[in-house]
């Protein structure tokens, strides 16, 4: 492995961790006021979404015409202003808001300098090393985002702002990049063309939806747990969420370490076996009503679901490499995986704001996985495994 590939790991760990101290920062401002109402965090959640789908044509093409370190440095400094905003008691939705257009630069980047690291036969290898880092970061950032922020909101925000800063001083460490040269006309007429060209065959269709597919089912899961934990396993604040999600992200971490031995660039069709047992693990979390039972089940989920994205997102970068570019293909990936996680989390919102009941609301969920994932898988080419 490309030990250029070090700094990129640090780097997006760091910006990781601070993405999931600020959502469970805000998580908990919500839960200490008594003026927002229960739907305030999926309409948060959904803020953060919509600016990965409206700065999709271009973020892409701008992550492929620069340097890509310079891009990870920009898009941090965006993030951090997001988290300054909220320091000083700016709406949250739109502070929140910034914080997604950041991200959402950051995103094509970091995956799109992948195939400039790693050959192809250490692609699936690479993907697994950031994507269990990144997990990671999730992990110990919710954690202790939560409880820092139960202790002071104020405190767990400066903190967020630094971190921020310190992955974007990382990222200097990085190797220049190869960019290309822009392509003149409307973006978002290139961005309809990069979609319609990678759309005409089975496995990058299959790719795109894929990653879209497991993006939606996460966020989702995540936002009906918020709603889940205190009615069924009588959670009383972020911190108590945040150490049942550990199980979700440890899983995912699991998941991530064996897909690289299981699931090869050109076998990916069977990355729809974990996706089936990814639905089927999230109607069982429905009927668990103990702690321990929810943490089990939770584990199953993630380590089901990193067996399904980390081969996917392989794919995705590969194909993008030899066709519209990797930062490109990743922006695209954005647009149809933020579309999706918008439908799926706006639904539960809607849901939610209906008095519906998050258990059935996750067995809903689980249902539509299953059948969602049998559509994706229609056309695959029948000479793969």
């Amino acid at each position: 492995m490309n030990k250029q590939i070090y700094p990129l790991l640090i780097a997006q760990f760091l910006s990781a961790f601070a993405d999931n101290a600020i959502l469970f920062t805000v998580i908990a401002l919500v839960m200490q006021s008594a003026q927002l109402a229960s739907w305030y965090v999926p309409a948060l959640q959904s803020v953060f979404l919509i600016a990965f789908v409206l700065l999709a044509p271009w973020v892409g093409s701008f992550a492929d015409t620069h340097a890509k370190p310079r891009v990870l440095i920009i898009a941090n400094l965006i993030k951090a202003l997001g988290a300054g905003l909220l320091l000083l008691n700016i709406e949250p939705l739109i502070a929140y808001c910034l914080v997604g257009a950041g991200a959402a630069i950051y995103s094509p980047a970091k995956y799109g300098i992948l195939p400039e690291l790693a050959e192809k036969e250490l692609l699936v290898k690479a993907n697994s090393w950031i994507e269990g880092s990144t997990i990671l970061a999730i992990l110990l950032g919710m954690v202790v985002g939560a409880k820092v922020a139960d202790y002071s909101i104020q405190w767990a925000l400066t903190g967020v702002v630094v971190i921020f800063i310190i992955s974007a001083c990382v990222s200097l460490l990085l190797p220049r990049t190869v960019s290309r040269k822009a392509e003149p006309g409307s973006k978002v007429f290139l961005f309809y063309q990069q979609i319609h060209l990678f759309f005409t065959t089975p496995r990058s269709r299959f790719a795109v939806l894929g990653a879209s597919l497991f993006w939606a089912t996460a966020a989702t899961v995540r936002v009906i747990i918020i709603a889940w934990a205190p009615v069924v396993l009588m959670t009383q604040n972020a911190s108590d969420i945040a150490e049942l999600t550990l199980f979700l992200a440890i899983g995912i971490i699991v998941g991530s370490a064996l897909v690289p031995r299981l699931i090869p660039l050109d076998f990916l069709s069977r990355a729809r076996i974990p996706a089936y047992l990814m639905a089927l693990f999230i109607i069982t979390l429905s009927f668990m009503d103990t702690v321990w039972t929810a943490r089990a089940t939770l584990f199953a989920i993630g380590m089901t679901g990193g067996m399904f994205i980390v081969p996917i997102n392989a794919a995705l970068q590969e194909l993008g490499q030899h066709s519209i570019g990797s930062g490109s293909a990743v922006a695209m990936q954005g647009f149809f995986q933020n579309v999706a996680m918008l439908i799926a989390v706006g639904s539960y919102t809607f849901a939610a704001s209906h008095q519906v009941n998050p258990t059935t609301a996750l067995m809903g969920l689980g249902s539509l996985v299953f059948i969602a994932t049998f559509l994706v898988s229609l056309h695959l080419p029948k000479n793969t495994e």
